[in-house]
C-alpha cells in the first residue's frame, strides 16, 4: 500500500560527509594554537581521571562480566583495572567508566560530553598500535572538532526530541578520530563517517540509569569499528550525514549546514569544552553553586525554613526528580543537588552515594527546596532564595556557576578532581605520575607508557 509521506528534506545540501572527512584526513598535525593544544591536554586529563574513578563501579562490574563472555583478547588497558579486553570492548567499558559519575567534561553549547567517545575509542586503539601522544591529541581534537560541529548543526531539537547527543553525535567524533590515527585518506574517512551515520546511540529516557553511560561507551565502539571496517574496504554512502534521509535530516528537525562549515579548520570546538567541579547534569551546577555560597555564609541546615529556586525550564525537565531512590537518580534531581551543597559544602561522587541520598537528613532538606520555573533565567543560571526561620532571607543569583567559561576551572582544580577520583583506585603516589604523562602526552612517543600508569 503507497504511503503519502511529507517531509520538508533539503535535497541541496552542500557535501558534508566529504567536507569533513577532508578536514580529518588532510589537517596538519598540531594545526592551532599553543590554547587548544593546552585545552586538549585538560581534557584528556579530566576523562582519564573520570574513567579511573568509576573502575571498580558496579555498572562497570558488569558491563565488564557481559565482555569477558565473549573471550576478549588482551589488546588494551581497562583504566583503574588489572584485567586488559580486546579494543573495541576496552573503548566501550572506558567510555562508560569516563561518564558512569557525570563528572565528564561538557561543550555548553549542545550539552555534549565529548572525551569520553572520542578519548576512549581513540586511546583504546592507540594503546594497540603504539601510536605516539601527538598522534593521539591529533585525533582527540580533530574527533571532538567533528562530533560538536555535528551537535551544533541539528541541537536544540535533536536534543529535545529525546536524543541524547553526546552518543549520537559521539560515533562521528570516536569514527574520525580513529581513521586519522590510522592514516585514512579522505575517501576511506568519509567512509567511516557514513558506517557511522547508520550507529546513533543513545535515548534520553535513559537518564537516571546504568544505559546513559552505556552511550558513550557504545558510540566508542561504534566510531572505531567503522574506522576499522573502512580501513578494510567496507563501504557506505558518501552522503550518509547530509543527504534527505541521511542522518541529520532523520534525526533533527533543524540542520544548519554552515554549523559544520564556518571556520573549520581554525576555530576548534574543543577550545569551548568545560569541566565539572559537582558530579552531576551539568544544568544543576548552577543551584548547586548558590547553595554552597549559602553555606559559605554561615547558613545551615537546621536555620533553613524552605529553599526559594527558580530556574529554566529544561533545568526541571531534565533534573526535577524530587525523590531520586539512588545515586543515579540523585545526579537528576536538583533538589538534592541544593541538598548536597547546603550540608557539605560540595557535591563530587562520594555526595551521590546511594546511602547519602537516602540519608534522613538529606531527605528532610531537598524536600524544603521549592523549585518553580522562571524561562526569564538562562539555563546557565539559578535565582536562590534561603527563608530562614526567623524570617530573614538571603539571596544568590549565579549567572554562570564555577567550571563553565566564565568561570573556568584551573588546571590545579583538574588536579586537584583527578587526585579526588583516582587517589583511592591508584594510590596518590601512581596518580601523581599519571597526571605528568597526561600534562606531557604530547611529547610520549609511544602511548603505552601511560595506559600502564593507569592500571591498579
Amino acid at each position: 500500500m503507497a504511503r503519502n509521506t511529507q517531509v520538508a528534506a533539503d535535497h541541496n545540501a552542500p557535501p558534508i560527509t566529504r567536507i569533513l572527512a577532508e578536514y580529518v584526513a588532510g589537517h596538519a598535525s598540531r594545526g592551532w594554537s599553543d590554547a587548544v593544544d593546552h585545552e586538549a591536554h585538560r581534557t584528556f586529563l579530566n576523562w582519564l581521571g573520570c574513567a579511573v574513578g568509576a573502575a571498580r563501579h558496579e555498572a562497570m562490574e558488569a558491563a565488564l562480566a557481559a565482555v569477558q563472555v565473549l573471550q576478549p583478547a588482551p589488546q588494551a588497558t581497562l583504566l583503574g583495572r588489572a584485567e586488559k579486553v580486546d579494543i573495541a570492548s576496552a573503548a566501550l567499558l572506558n567510555g562508560i567508566t569516563s561518564h558512569t559519575f557525570d563528572f565528564d567534561d561538557t561543550h555548553l553549547k549542545t550539552i555534549i560530553h565529548p572525551a569520553g567517545p572520542v578519548a576512549s575509542a581513540v586511546l583504546a586503539l592507540a594503546e594497540h598500535t603504539g601510536a605516539s601522544g601527538r598522534a593521539v591529541l591529533d585525533a582527540l581534537v580533530l574527533g571532538i572538532d567533528v562530533a560538536c560541529r555535528l551537535g551544533n548543526t541539528v541541537y536544540p531539537e535533536h536534543y529535545d526530541r529525546g536524543w541524547h547527543i553526546t552518543g549520537t553525535t559521539g560515533m562521528f567524533g570516536a569514527a574520525a578520530g580513529c581513521a586519522r590515527l590510522l592514516g585514512l585518506d579522505a575517501d576511506r574517512t568519509a567512509m567511516a563517517l557514513g558506517i557511522a551515520a547508520s550507529q546513533p546511540v543513545g535515548l534520553r529516557e535513559q537518564f537516571g540509569t546504568m544505559t546513559k553511560p552505556f552511550h558513550p561507551g557504545g558510540a566508542a565502539r561504534a566510531g572505531l569499528m567503522a574506522a576499522l571496517m573502512a580501513q578494510h574496504g567496507y563501504t557506505a554512502s558518501p552522503r550518509a550525514i547530509e543527504a534527505p534521509r541521511g542522518w541529520a535530516q532523520v534525526v533533527s528537525t533543524k540542520y544548519t549546514w554552515n554549523e559544520v562549515t564556518d571556520e573549520l579548520g581554525e576555530r576548534f570546538e574543543i577550545s569551548f569544552n568545560s569541566y565539572k567541579p559537582f558530579a552531576c547534569g551539568i544544568v544543576i551546577h548552577p543551584s548547586i553553586d548558590a547553595c554552597v555560597q549559602l553555606r559559605e555564609r554561615g547558613i545551615r541546615p537546621e536555620q533553613i525554613e524552605r529553599i526559594e529556586l527558580k530556574v529554566h525550564s529544561l533545568v526541571l525537565e531534565l533534573t526535577g526528580k524530587k525523590e531520586p531512590a539512588d545515586g543515579l537518580q540523585g545526579k537528576f534531581s536538583v533538589y538534592h543537588g541544593c541538598a548536597a551543597g547546603l550540608l557539605f559544602g560540595r557535591a563530587a561522587e562520594e555526595e551521590f552515594a546511594d546511602e547519602i541520598v537516602n540519608r534522613p537528613d538529606v531527605v528532610a532538606l531537598r524536600r524544603k527546596v521549592v523549585a518553580t520555573v522562571d524561562d526569564g533565567i538562562d539555563e546557565a543560571s539559578a535565582d536562590v532564595t534561603a527563608v530562614l526561620t526567623d524570617g530573614r532571607r538571603e539571596h544568590v543569583f549565579i549567572e554562570h556557576a564555577i567550571g563553565s567559561l566564565q568561570r573556568p576551572m584551573s588546571d590545579a582544580d583538574l588536579e586537584r578532581k583527578f587526585h579526588g577520583l583516582s587517589d583511592g583506585i591508584l594510590g596518590a603516589q601512581r596518580t601523581s605520575e599519571l597526571l605528568a604523562a597526561c600534562w606531557s602526552l604530547g611529547t610520549a612517543a609511544d602511548v603505552r607508557g601511560l595506559a600502564a600508569l593507569a592500571r591498579p
